[in-house]
């Protein structure tokens, strides 16, 4: 296993296993906000904004790096409930009714936006019980009738993994259009878009990848972008921002034509920080590191584990529960200043390339304490 503790911020006392939530900042990220954020804005004789959309081009080259794609197919988002909202208004008026397949166990902020994008979206779902790291529950849901399907690469709520491969070629033959969502799994989880011949994706850097809130972006496929006419516009959606006649709009070639008016710079010049970062050091050494630690948690635990134990169904995130105990054991370990939640299923634990052996060693001390 390597050990990046060093790199990152940490409570100096205590153990952090919350990275489903949020991932740890990278020491370097404050001289890096320094010099291309704050230090063209404060010394600068001229305004700083070539300074900072530089850091923006930065952030959309790191995506690139990190997914296997070019980088003018990325769009700089707020977050992925406004990307999917301008997705779906984009999508041309039809004379019937857009089907979308989801799950129920997608992140709410997903359903909500898919009830209120638009009037035409004819809602399909998976139910919660269902299995959705199983092939054949997606095979059983790809039927011709739908015209997208929503696919969480993760599931936040049980750790289960979707089989992204295996839908992404069965919805091909069917003709459905796929929307992957990588928000829990982007910086834990490989994902190759060269590859992998899905249709739009949408994901965020607070969680593994340790970049922060508002850092979020929307990539679409070269094949379905020339298709799409965003609603919610502003002068960066412009062919030429710099042009600047009311009279003429024309979209931009790129992604960009989702990227509406004057954009938020600081959390991409951080984020892209940070996804460099993870590229160098590479995503399958993160998850060889993250599964090293589950696996310790798997055979300490056995029997109290509901998430997946098996690395091609299973995410970065350990589920664990114990019953009508989960709020006492949940309380004993913030007593220890041990950092884990819960939800539905149970206790969530998610190791990061700066926990150790020892802080799941410490975690499973207090657990067996108190069972």
């Amino acid at each position: 296993m390597i050990n990046k503790g060093d790199a990152f911020h940490l409570p100096k006392n205590g153990t952090y296993l919350l990275s489903h939530s949020v991932g740890r900042p990278l020491k370097s990220l404050q001289a890096h906000l320094r010099a291309h954020y704050f230090e063209p804005w404060e010394q600068g004789l001229v305004e700083p904004w070539g300074h900072w959309l530089q850091g923006i081009e930065q952030f959309t080259t790191a995506l690139g790096r990190l997914f296997n794609a070019p980088a003018t197919q990325f769009c700089p988002q707020t977050n992925v409930s406004s990307g999917l909202t301008k997705l779906l208004q984009s999508l041309p008026s039809t004379t019937t009714p857009i089907r979308l397949l989801m799950s129920e166990n997608d992140f709410p902020s997903m359903g909500f936006v898919a009830q209120c994008a638009r009037n035409d979206i004819e809602l399909h779902f998976i139910g919660a019980d269902a299995d959705m790291s199983d092939p054949d529950v997606w095979q059983m849901h790809l039927t011709p009738d739908i015209d997208f399907v929503f696919v969480s690469h993760v599931y936040s709520n049980t750790g289960q993994q979707a089989p992204i491969s295996f839908i992404a070629s069965k919805a091909k033959e069917r003709g459905i259009k796929v929307i992957l969502d990588v928000a829990q799994s982007a910086g834990i989880l490989p994902v190759d878009l060269n590859a992998l011949q899905i249709d739009v994706m949408l994901g965020s850097s607070v969680k593994w990848l340790c970049g922060g809130p508002g850092a979020a972006y929307l990539w679409v496929s070269e094949a379905l972008l020339s298709e799409l006419k965003p609603k919610d516009v502003g002068w960066f959606s412009h062919a030429n921002p710099f042009e600047f006649d009311i009279h003429h709009f024309e979209f931009h070639q790129t992604a960009l034509r989702f990227w509406g008016g004057t954009p938020s710079v600081e959390p991409f010049i951080g984020a892209a920080h940070s996804i460099h970062y993870f590229t160098e050091l590479g995503i399958a050494q993160v998850r060889e590191h993250n599964w090293a630690l589950l696996s310790q948690l798997h055979t300490a635990l056995e029997g109290y584990m509901v998430s997946e134990c098996k690395i091609e169904r299973a995410s970065g995130t350990a589920i664990v529960s114990f019953g009508a105990h989960n709020e006492r054991i949940l309380a004993a370990l913030k007593e220890q200043q041990i950092a884990v939640d819960c939800r539905l299923h149970g206790l969530r634990i998610s190791p990061h390339l700066y926990n150790t052996q020892d802080d799941l060693n410490r975690l499973v001390e207090v657990v067996q304490a108190h069972l």
